[in-house]
């Protein structure tokens, strides 16, 4: 038990300086389970040099004492004494959380307009969580070297040599600190398919990587190049798999920012292809960064894939009576490698998997569409061949609909008054979003998509049915009209329920971004953890992230259209201002405006944040394996009914943490 009296005072607050908070939680700066990631800054920003142009090679060795090194023949890291900061630039990069070359991009200050580095909080923290790195810089005719451990300079900059002026580069040597990751050892394939993925992804670049063989006195050598780029790297990716029509490539980049809502340079390259036979694992990149949960830019060019499909099958008048295409049959055979190019790229999470700016999904829809409808005009026996496929995908889905609505049978339990259904029988494709409260239901249903979203409104709380048994559940209106609406019973863990009544594939829970609307979450949550536990072992429960805040930002002269802005929570918002900031706008060019719930949301804009499945924030409940355990604890300590002491000693002991939003 903790110390009913300890004291929370002034000195209670820590704050964490340099680099200490990523020592202290490591895993919110990387993935921890292994020492790759931390090397993966490092090759990023060998690459992002050859992306600005000034990089041809880009050489990954790894030695027998497990450290990696990285070279380029880049411009080398700046050594020179920073104006503002008084240290050598070279130990700032290191040593400084948000320090880099990559902001100021829109006024023309940044040493990069196009980066996968977005926050300079990269390099920094493999330096944190290193036992040694060693920086070597040409530049300027001479040799530098700075040597850190654990973050900290342990040898100062010095000048070690000459060479000629033409020669620059830099080379970065990291041994990892193997205790903060689960295992030493790098994770090869990650690493293949990062470096060939950039050869790919870089036309003329060559890319090595060395590593020692178990027996061998001679290391193994890789070396990607690819001087056709992305068609002969998706022709590799394909493999055995069996092509309908042969790959098509291009890329489109804006040439006149004046034009349109977009910088010069933007755009994407893509290459892409349909399938008969077979699948194949499809990748798409921003400035490089492998993102392999996706995002906004291959939503785009899913939209603009599925447009040009379906304008094609209506000019040549190929479809069926009675058969609707939709973006999945479209895209269910597609295979393809995506690499957008993004002024200002946001990310989900520093690890950078998947990419959340919504401009990018009309960016890459904008610039792909055109050239995709193009090619099928051109090509119209491989238009005919992709709509064939679209078809018969199409007419398979529906036929399978119809097989479900057969099995149901009469004996259907009413479903409940207040349920706004959707038009889709299809659970592949059907969401049922539980929306707090009616104003909030009213603004959802106007912004559904009324083929596949359901919305049932919620009054009040619902009931805490953590201690509740199963038998009593449904003297709860609220949890009955949820039952009834998803089609499946209550049931324990151990039972085996009857899933086949299940109506929507996806269960969203839609609460206001506040203390009110958490606890609601964490009501449903229970609901469904307990009484419904095959329902979160399935995939089927998520939770929509609504934003916290919009900004409303003035148009900047004729190039520039207003924009909405949208955050999920302060972090987001200091990110969105400290943005606003380096593209020069003004305090006064823009407002500020805090949701107070869901229902002041218009529903354009609750559309458009959170449920649009191209462009809003859905997370999936999950319980891991290893968790188990540790969520019941959780659980039983917050919701069970005799547990009032031990809550009030966790809240003791960690209340500090908690960010409280009042």
């Amino acid at each position: 038990m903790t110390d009913q009296n300890q004291q929370y005072s002034e000195s209670s607050i820590t704050v964490l300086k340099g680099l200490e908070p990523v020592k202290e939680r490591p895993g919110m700066y990387t993935r921890t389970d292994s020492p790759t990631h931390i090397c993966q800054e490092v090759i990023d920003n060998a690459t992002d040099e050859a992306l600005a142009g000034f990089a041809t090679e880009v050489d990954v060795v790894i030695h027998e004492d497990g450290s990696l090194s990285v070279r380029d023949n880049g411009r080398g890291i700046p050594t020179g004494i920073h104006p503002q900061e008084g240290v050598p630039v070279v130990e700032l990069v290191f040593t400084r959380l948000h320090a880099g070359g990559k902001f100021n991009k829109k006024d023309g200050g940044s040493a990069y307009s196009f980066s996968g580095g977005l926050h300079g909080v990269g390099v920094s923290v493999t330096n944190a969580l290193s036992k040694r790195l060693e920086v070597t810089v040409k530049r300027d005719g001479q040799i530098s070297r700075i040597v850190f451990s654990g973050g900290d300079v342990v040898e100062p900059l010095s000048v070690i040599g000459k060479c000629p002026k033409k020669e620059t580069g830099s080379e970065i040597r990291v041994w990892p600190d193997s205790s903060y990751f689960e295992q030493v050892d790098y994770s090869i394939p990650e690493l293949e398919r990062l470096l060939r993925a950039k050869a790919v992804l870089l036309p003329g670049i060559t890319v090595r990587l060395t590593r020692p063989q178990k027996g061998q006195s001679e290391p193994l050598v890789q070396v990607w190049h690819y001087p056709d780029g992305l068609k002969s790297y998706l022709t590799a990716l394909i493999g055995e798999a069996q092509e309908a029509v042969p790959v098509f490539s291009c890329e489109n980049y804006i040439s006149d920012g004046h034009e349109s809502d977009f910088s010069v340079g933007e755009g994407a390259a893509f290459a892409l292809t349909w399938l008969e036979e077979g699948s194949c694992a499809s990748e798409s990149y921003v400035n490089l960064i492998p993102t392999p949960l996706g995002g906004t830019h291959e939503a785009g060019l899913k939209q603009a894939v599925f447009n040009a499909v379906n304008n094609f099958i209506t000019l040549h008048n190929l479809l069926p009576r009675g058969v609707k295409v939709q973006s999945d049959d479209v895209f269910g055979k597609t295979a393809f490698v995506l690499s957008a190019r993004v002024l200002d790229p946001q990310f989900q999470g520093q690890t950078k998997d998947k990419l959340t700016n919504r401009d990018t999904l009309k960016l890459v829809a904008a610039v792909a569409g055109d050239p995709i409808e193009l090619w099928l005009n051109q090509n119209v026996e491989y238009g005919k061949k992709i709509a064939e496929l679209a078809i018969r995908q199409a007419q398979a889905r529906m036929r399978s609909v119809k097989k479900i609505e057969k099995k149901k049978g009469s004996g259907v339990a009413v479903l409940p008054g207040k349920l706004t259904d959707c038009e889709s029988e299809d659970i592949r494709e059907n969401e049922l979003f539980l929306v707090e409260g009616d104003s909030a239901g009213g603004s959802a249903k106007l912004a559904r998509n009324k083929a596949t979203q359901a919305i049932l409104p919620l009054r009040g709380k619902v009931l805490n049915s953590f201690e509740v048994h199963q038998d009593q559940l449904f003297g709860n209106a609220e949890i009955h009209d949820i039952s009834v609406a998803i089609g499946v019973d209550p049931h324990g863990v151990t039972d085996s329920p009857d899933l086949s009544g299940l109506r929507y594939g996806k269960i969203a829970i839609l609460s206001d971004a506040d203390v009110d609307g958490s606890h609601i979450q964490v009501l449903l949550l229970t609901l469904f953890y307990r009484h419904f536990p095959q329902l979160i072992a399935n995939g089927h429960i998520y939770v929509a992230q609504p934003p916290l805040f919009r900004v409303d930002v003035n148009a900047q002269g004729k190039s520039k259209p207003a924009r909405k802005l949208y955050a999920l929570d302060q972090n987001e918002l200091d990110g969105i201002l400290e943005r606003l900031k380096l593209e020069g706008v003004k305090e006064t060019a823009y407002s500020i405006s805090r949701f107070k719930g869901l229902g002041e949301m218009n529903p354009d804009q609750l559309k458009d944040t959170t449920m649009d499945p191209d462009t809003r924030r859905l997370l999936q409940v999950q319980i891991p394996e290893t968790a188990v355990e540790e969520t019941r604890d959780i659980f039983v300590k917050l919701m069970g009914k005799g547990e009032a002491a031990s809550r009030r000693a966790w809240m003791e002991a960690e209340g500090d943490k908690a960010e409280v939003d009042i």
